[in-house]
């Protein structure tokens, strides 16, 4: 008789455990966490603690070769394991150093591990995958003339990535990314280790300080000019531009201090490691707060018809979002009014700062179209889901101007000692987590003294516009 070697044995036994799991389970089927307007998207039963995500990139045309690495843990019995991901094709996938069958299922990656995995346990996947740049239309990476930069909000992460694609599971990330020489790579965060040259490729290491949603992800690839400078009270700045419009740009750059000053009076302490613009050769349609890293595309500092003051608004929008947004993340995207509100106001009092268009006449107009943008695009903490085809038809203008508008009518009515109270402890006390629209007014009514829960339910989930307290002379919205 032979005998099978131990190790051999093992991986029998594995396999034929994997079989027999297989075997007994029903077809797999796309999972989610059940999210008014993304219903399918992230997943049940685990909490992702980190992802270490591996890019080697060729040109912005050909997938790219990439191993994604998610700790996590298990939040009950687990038979399979849903992960968010398309537009990739996988080679292989663990879970806790084993084999693990791999399907796909709608938009999910589901996977088989040998053995199930019991309530409150470590997991460990590894998933070796590629990552596709090409269909750009739908979100994830975005091909610049030199290279790649993300676009990962609100749905489109798991394009790139396996991962639990939604906002209400934040974890650390680990970024490795390797390109041909003549390349910068930059990423979320700070540098983990120095830069790596193997012949003529360079590795790139990034770890975040802080946890980050899916949806704020950033790997930019390109003839890039990384330029550093230093913030309030000491904070690392670092800019990523196209080397070629290095100087040119600088005039913008060097504004990023005051901005981040002006917003630290306001509301604090700035939350994250460090910051920067990232300014891309692409065309977007969008500028997009990736955290630590908001990407901007080039033509909005050289195009025609930008005057400066509304060029240092939009800074000043993107930038409010690492408060309101990125620190303090929302817990379903029925929330996004809480970033896309606060990020209007601040760029709205920017604005009015600069003398250029008062804040008071943007809320009366905005006010004038509230019931156009409802009716439109529904209220705005309920806002109607993207029609099919369209992955940022839920950035409609009643999560802009029409919830800035709630954030004047709550100063309106609270006065603006209370209110700038509500500002500060709002992303105090949410800091690196997530929060929703009920936190937001149980917060507020605390700051006012009294219950605004049958002050703010209009605001926030009428199809009309209530009247605007203080202004009894905007009278009502226009109707339609």
């Amino acid at each position: 008789m032979q005998l099978t070697p131990p190790r051999l044995r093992a991986a029998l036994l594995a396999a034929a455990s994997l079989t027999l799991v297989a075997a007994v389970l029903p077809p797999p089927t796309p999972l989610g966490l059940g999210d008014r307007l993304f219903p399918e998207l992230g997943n049940p039963g685990y909490d992702v603690l980190s992802y270490d995500l591996s890019f080697t990139y060729k040109d912005n045309r050909t997938p790219l070769d990439a191993v994604t690495v998610i700790a996590a843990r298990s939040l009950e019995p687990l038979e399979r394991i849903n992960l968010d991901f398309t537009h990739g094709t996988v080679a292989s996938a663990e879970v806790n150093g084993e084999p693990a069958r791999f399907e796909s299922a709608g938009e999910d990656l589901v996977l088989t591990p040998a053995r199930a995995v019991a309530s409150g346990a470590p997991l460990h996947i590894t998933v070796r995958h590629t990552s596709d740049p090409r269909g750009a239309a739908d979100g994830g990476w975005v091909p610049t003339e030199d290279g790649l930069a993300m676009a990962n909000q609100a749905d489109a992460a798991h394009r790139v990535f396996p991962g639990n694609d939604h906002p209400s599971d934040k974890a650390f990330f680990t970024f490795r990314i390797t390109a041909p020489e003549g390349l910068t790579a930059v990423a979320n965060g700070v540098p983990a280790a120095p830069a790596l040259r193997r012949g003529a490729a360079t590795t790139w290491t990034y770890r975040t300080v802080h946890p980050m949603a899916t949806e704020l992800a950033q790997v930019s690839i390109g003839h890039s000019a990384v330029v550093h400078r230093t913030g309030p009270h000491g904070l690392p700045l670092r800019d990523v531009v196209p080397a070629a419009d290095r100087e040119r740009l600088e005039p913008w750059l060097k504004k990023t201090p005051g901005h981040v000053a002006w917003m630290e009076e306001r509301v604090g302490r700035y939350p994250f490691e460090n910051y920067g613009v990232l300014i891309a050769r692409a065309k977007t349609g969008f500028e997009l707060e990736t955290q630590t890293l908001s990407l901007f595309e080039n033509a909005l500092f050289s195009g025609p018809g930008y005057p400066e003051w509304y060029v240092e608004s939009v800074m000043v929008h993107e930038l409010a979002h690492q408060w309101f947004g990125d620190s303090v993340t929302p817990r379903t995207w029925s929330d996004l009014w809480l970033n896309e509100g606060h990020a209007t106001w601040y760029e709205a009092l920017y604005a009015d700062g600069l003398g250029k268009y008062s804040l008071e006449r943007r809320m009366r107009e905005a006010y004038q179209r509230s019931d156009q943008w409802r009716a439109a695009g529904g209220p705005p903490a309920a806002p109607k889901p993207a029609p099919p085809g369209e992955k940022v038809g839920l950035f409609r203008p009643v999560v802009y101007d029409g919830s800035a508008l709630i954030l004047y009518a709550l100063r309106q009515e609270i006065g603006v000692q209370a209110f700038d109270r509500v500002e500060r402890r709002w992303v105090a006390e949410h800091r690196d987590a997530t929060a929703g629209t009920a936190d937001f007014v149980r917060l507020a009514s605390q700051e006012a003294g009294r219950d605004l829960g049958a002050f703010l339910e209009p605001w926030l989930y009428g199809t009309t516009t209530p009247a605007m307290p203080g202004h009894p002379e905007w009278g009502g919205p226009k109707r339609v």
